[in-house]
């Protein structure tokens, strides 16, 4: 038995077992035992109608019929099921009355001058129409529950397949950019390019495993960077200031998304160094309270349109990355500073939804 049915199963029964014994809550400490259970036999006969009222329409009507486009038919049968069950449960009070009578009873009954019209006959018509009302509310709500819960695992589903596509987008993007780093170190250090090899490999162990999975530890993710960064020193000359400020914890396991911030580190060895070889690069990564930020800062120097080294679409998936796996969570601003010499990108993530 799943949990929704375990649920409902356990709200049904509670339901109708209260209404079932609410009225020995009215019963006067004086009266025989006769008395009172002639009271509650002739009170229970409006509840047994009322269940089966309502578990006809439950598990029959309004699946088939209201459910199934036949709403005239619903409707039209309903009221038939009304009358009769009306009619019930006066039956019940006559039985009830002849098999069981309370002297008290029938004393008012001699007493009472007699009318055309039974308003009880009305007012358990009501009733019957209310319990009707209440069993198609009942199945509506639990329809909407399932259409959302539908919709959910549909978005869910939509949602982790767009992220595996822009990971497996993702991984040999990454991997050019650094093969083409390597190469460009092949043509004036070998030594240093069998050095990167070695760093790469490293890298790849990281990509080709931990971004399989939505999140890891935000020190196994500073860790990739880290590495990357002493990749990207060997490639660079002395002119280049690399400036790498880490303000976290060794062992911080804040969960985060894989390959989050490498797009940025990506861009700003990209964009941050001079065709004469100077530049500076800075990047700040800290935790607080949960929320996880990663700052780069670097001397900007755009590429020219003739340079097809990128296409930007590393970006483009950072930014779709942060909106499906943080809506409403993050903040990314990027841009330039002192008359575009400076350029500036700046992600912060909220990684729980109740931050202190």
């Amino acid at each position: 038995m799943n949990k929704n049915l375990r649920r409902n199963l356990t709200i049904h029964i509670l339901s109708w077992g209260i209404f079932l014994c609410l009225p020995l809550l009215f019963y006067a400490p004086g009266d025989t035992l006769s008395v009172n259970l002639h009271r509650w036999l002739r009170s229970l006969g409006g509840p047994l109608v009322y269940m089966m009222l309502f578990y006809v329409n439950y598990f029959v009507l309004i699946p088939k019929f209201y459910f199934g486009h036949r709403k005239t038919a619903f409707y039209v049968i309903n009221i038939v099921a009304v009358a009769v069950a009306t009619g019930m449960i006066a039956e019940w009070w006559h039985l009830v009355n002849q098999y069981i009578p309370d002297p008290a009873h029938a004393a008012k009954r001699a007493h009472r001058p007699s009318r055309p019209f039974n308003p009880m006959l009305f007012y358990n018509a009501i009733s019957c129409f209310l319990v009707v009302g209440l069993s198609l509310a009942v199945c509506l709500s639990q329809r909407w529950q399932h259409i959302e819960e539908a919709r959910k695992e549909a978005e869910q589903s939509r949602v982790e397949a767009e992220l595996s596509n822009l990971r497996n987008q993702l991984n040999p993007h990454f991997l050019l950019n650094t093969l083409n780093n390597i190469y460009a170190l092949i043509s004036f250090d070998t030594a240093k390019a069998q050095t990167a090899v070695t760093d790469l490999s490293r890298l790849l162990r990281h990509v080709l495993y931990n971004s399989r999975q939505n999140f890891v530890p935000l020190c196994k993710e500073v860790e990739f960077m880290t590495n990357y960064i002493e990749l990207m020193r060997i490639r660079v000359t002395e002119n280049v200031n690399i400036s790498n400020n880490i303000r976290i914890d060794p062992d911080d396991a804040t969960p985060v998304a894989p390959l989050i911030f490498i797009s940025l580190l990506e861009n700003a060895f990209k964009h941050g160094i001079a065709p004469n070889g100077s530049g500076f690069i800075e990047i700040t990564i800290g935790q607080h309270n949960g929320i996880v930020t990663c700052h780069i800062r670097n001397s900007n120097h755009p590429k020219s349109q003739s340079d097809k080294s990128g296409s930007g679409i590393g970006l483009k998936q950072v930014a779709r990355r942060l909106e499906l796996l943080y809506p409403g969570r993050y903040t990314w601003t990027r841009g330039t500073t002192d008359n575009d010499t400076i350029y500036f990108s700046k992600i912060e993530i909220q990684t729980n939804s109740n931050p202190s």
